[in-house]
Order: C-alpha cells, then sequence, then structure tokens
C-alpha cells in the first residue's frame, strides 16, 4: 500500500530531509542546475560511471530520463534522488535506489554520484544515512547493496562507514567508461542497520511520512 501511495503523490513532496542536506525526486525544473553540474564536473566522474549517451546533457534527454524513472517509479522499482544542499538549495549529486526487488530477495541497488566540487565534504554520507531507514522503515526492504570499484577508495570508505559489509568480487561485473571492470560487493542489511543505530529509531525528518 506505502508503493501505491507514494506513486500518486506529486514528485515535488517525495522529499527526505537530513542534516544540512535533503533529497528529493528531479523534475523538468531541475535540468539547468542537473546539466551544468554534469558538466562542470564530466572529468571528475568519467572513470566512474558508464559512457554518456551523445544527447545525455540536452534538455531531450533529461525528459527521456524523467519519463524513464516515473515508470519504474510506477513499476515500484526505482527511486531516483537528486540531493540538495538544505538553505542555500544548491544541487549537490545524485542518488538512487534501483532494481528494488520484492519476493523472497526484498533487495535493492544503491548508486550515487557528486559534483566535483562537492566531493569530499559528507554531503554523500549524509545522504547515504538518510536513505537507509527509507529502504528498511519504509520501503520494509531488508538488504541494501552496493558496488564499488576496488580502486575507488572514498566510496569504499564511505560504504563501510554507513555499515556496508563487503560480500564479493565481481570480475568484469560493470561496463564503466567504456570498460568491463572488476568490482567489490558489499551490502547493508535491516539487521546491521538496527544495530547500528540501536537503541532508538532513526530520524529521517518529518516527511517520511509522505511515503506512507
Amino acid at each position: 500500500m506505502s508503493l501505491l501511495r507514494s506513486s500518486i503523490v506529486p514528485e515535488t513532496e517525495h522529499r527526505l530531509e537530513g542534516q544540512g542536506i535533503y533529497l528529493r525526486y528531479p523534475t523538468m525544473n531541475d535540468f539547468k542546475a542537473w546539466s551544468e553540474l554534469r558538466t562542470e564536473s564530466r572529468r571528475f566522474l568519467k572513470p566512474w560511471e558508464p559512457l554518456w549517451p551523445k544527447d545525455d546533457l540536452t534538455k531531450a534527454g533529461f525528459r527521456r530520463r524523467l519519463r524513464r524513472y516515473a515508470r519504474d517509479r510506477r513499476d515500484g522499482k526505482c527511486h531516483p534522488f537528486l540531493l540538495f544542499q538544505a538553505g542555500t538549495d544548491d544541487l549537490l549529486g545524485g542518488l538512487t535506489l534501483s532494481n528494488v526487488r520484492r519476493g523472497v530477495s526484498q533487495s535493492v541497488t544503491l548508486g550515487y554520484w557528486m559534483g566535483a566540487d562537492k566531493a569530499g565534504k559528507g554531503f554523500m554520507s549524509s545522504a547515504v544515512s538518510l536513505v537507509q531507514p527509507f529502504c528498511f522503515d519504509v520501503l520494509g526492504l531488508h538488504r541494501i547493496e552496493a558496488a564499488c570499484l576496488p580502486h575507488n577508495g572514498p566510496s569504499l570508505r564511505l560504504l563501510e562507514k554507513a555499515g556496508f559489509t563487503r560480500e564479493g568480487y565481481a570480475r568484469n561485473y560493470l561496463l564503466i567508461n567504456g570498460y568491463w571492470q572488476d568490482h567489490l560487493l558489499l551490502a547493508c542489511l535491516a539487521e546491521d542497520y538496527a544495530a547500528k543505530i540501536k537503541p532508538g529509531p532513526a530520524s529521517v525528518g518529518g516527511t517520511l511520512k509522505e511515503f506512507l
């Protein structure tokens, strides 16, 4: 029932608030800030991401992206967020919960990116902590998975600080920057998160009620 209600609430109401940041679903009004930040950060992001489509930074490409997000949200498969700084509303990056699996799995895949001049300041660490109660308490999932390039030290430290545990090593796992590359596989389980925050409940801001 929570997923059904979530799908019919206007995009602007899907907002998670944390300490100094907030996450919300993207809209077409975000295109200018998103395209500028991605353009400025291209060299920084390129080693960690799949190759960008030629029209990725165009308005048409962004609109196509939002249509895909909307379809995947309706199907309960994806929750895409943009990350903003509270107070200034500056766009910092993005975080996506994708490939939601129900049934006996109850799991999701976490991915994220940061603007080049925003990285290393703790913003994404706060964002990952913000989506954990959303995944476990609101979506009712049991497992958050993430894959990290072995030489991406900052991302690996971020995930482990958030309670993710290394579970394996996958050869040629993802096509990144035009090459099949090995990845470390990590996961955070609901019980890992519960142990981390004991004994009190997570505080994610009152807006989580809008997902229920």
